[in-house]
């Protein structure tokens, strides 16, 4: 994809690159899918960069502003199922 990923001026380059990480996750799910246990692990490690779920809304919405890809609906997905299933996001 060719677009910006929205990142905060105030993150250090490896908290950039965990972020990324975890867009590159949620695209990931979109576009072929991925195991519950990599996307929950980019997901931790994301909410080791945002905790607050103010500022996780306001990314997730950036996010999909510029993608199209929705990280809340994978995310509610990997939490409500099992580690060995395949998260698949689905477009709207």
């Amino acid at each position: 994809m060719d677009y910006n990923y929205p990142l905060r001026i105030d993150w250090n380059t490896e908290e950039i690159v965990t972020v990324m990480a975890f867009y590159a996750a949620v695209e990931k799910a979109y576009e072929v899918g991925i195991s519950r246990t990599d996307l929950m692990a980019a997901y931790r490690s994301f909410k080791e960069i945002v905790p607050s779920m103010s500022e996780e809304k306001k990314i997730f919405k950036e996010f999909k502003e510029v993608s199209g890809y929705e990280s809340y609906d994978v995310i509610k997905s990997a939490k409500e199922s099992s580690d060995t299933e395949k998260i698949k996001g689905k477009q709207r």
